[in-house]
């Protein structure tokens, strides 16, 4: 088969797409034909040897797909051969097959395409368990996304309009702004205005008064993050997904006092291996809004698996609205 290998930490485009062997299937393990694997901001980080968790050298990169089982291992019970599945793994989706415990394994529904099936995985997971295990967001609340035209950020506007919640995107550009309002969205709140640090709050005002932000989800940290933290209501919580500008922020405790303000990590890998049963919970609900059409995965963009250095080029340059793949056929 072929995989995307990466041989020493460097630049996103440094690994070769190489021939290497079809994973060996141990007991409770699933191999899968991979159709379709999602492409996601940590990809980078990853091959760049700068993500919290490192797999050892050489690896496959890649923590979300979808395809058909090949076979599967002694004591597996949840899925079989010939049946159609998303996987959620901490690396090897960027190849032509992947072998993971079954626990990261669920079954989809011919309704679902795996393009999307992929899409459905990293983003949706980590927007879901921020909204409801982390921020216990209720029924019209405030929610503020950023970096709402990303992958989180899309599935957190739709998850977020789904729970019953008014959601404010905050956006850069005037398409990611349409792609926002298009997945439900209530009001657009522009990050390139030039007085950000005022002008992100006078807009959330304007949009649901001087109460602010009850939950904010920020996707990209720096002078964005520092702005949300003008724009929260009293009891507010916080949530740090990522920081795609490139700054970790820091907070200045008496800004969390003052407002009986909560800031909260989230960290999906950490469910998925320390609570298996309610992340498999989950996923099935991510799976049944989908076919019930209340969730949308957006694929701007597929590429083929020899073409992966421009995938993630796009991810890299915030350019991607929605998800890119990778296609193995």
């Amino acid at each position: 088969m072929k995989g995307v290998l990466v041989r020493q930490f460097g630049a996103y485009d440094s690994p070769a797409v190489e021939e290497m062997p079809t994973p060996g299937c141990g007991a409770g393990e699933v191999l899968v034909d991979v159709k379709a694997a999602g492409v996601n901001f940590p990809d980078i980080l990853v091959i760049g040897g700068k993500y919290q968790t490192l797999p050892e050298l050489p690896f496959v990169p890649g923590k979300e797909c979808a395809g058909v089982v090949k076979a599967v291992g002694a004591g597996v019970n949840t899925v079989k051969p010939g049946e159609r599945v998303m996987m959620q793994i901490e690396y090897g989706a960027f190849a032509q097959q992947v072998a993971a415990a079954q626990n990261n394994c669920h079954v989809i529904p011919e309704a679902l395409g795996f393009p999307e099936a992929a899409a459905l995985g990293l983003a949706y997971m980590t927007a879901h368990f921020a909204l409801v295990e982390r921020a216990q967001l209720k029924a019209g609340e405030v929610v503020l996304v950023t970096g709402a035209a990303g992958g989180v950020g899309l599935a957190a506007v739709q998850i977020a309009k789904a729970l019953g919640a008014t959601v404010l995107a905050a956006v850069s550009s005037p398409d990611k702004a349409a792609a926002a309002k298009a997945s439900g969205a209530d009001h657009i709140i522009d990050v390139s205005v030039a007085d950000l640090k005022n002008g992100l709050r006078d807009q959330v005002y304007a949009a649901v008064g001087k109460r602010g932000a009850d939950v904010v989800l920020d996707n990209v940290g720096g002078d964005v993050f520092d702005a949300c933290l003008r724009a929260v209501a009293w009891c507010a919580r916080v949530l740090v997904i990522g920081f795609t500008s490139g700054r970790i922020p820091e907070i200045k405790a008496g800004i969390i006092l003052v407002k009986n303000i909560s800031v909260m990590g989230m960290a999906i890998s950490d469910y998925r291996d320390r609570q298996p049963e309610k992340f498999r919970a989950v996923r099935q609900q991510l799976i049944d809004w989908c076919v019930a059409g209340k969730l949308k995965p957006r694929v701007m963009a597929s590429f083929p698996l020899a073409r992966y250095a421009e995938a993630l080029a796009l991810v890299k340059d915030r350019k991607v609205i929605g998800k890119v793949v990778l296609t193995m056929d």
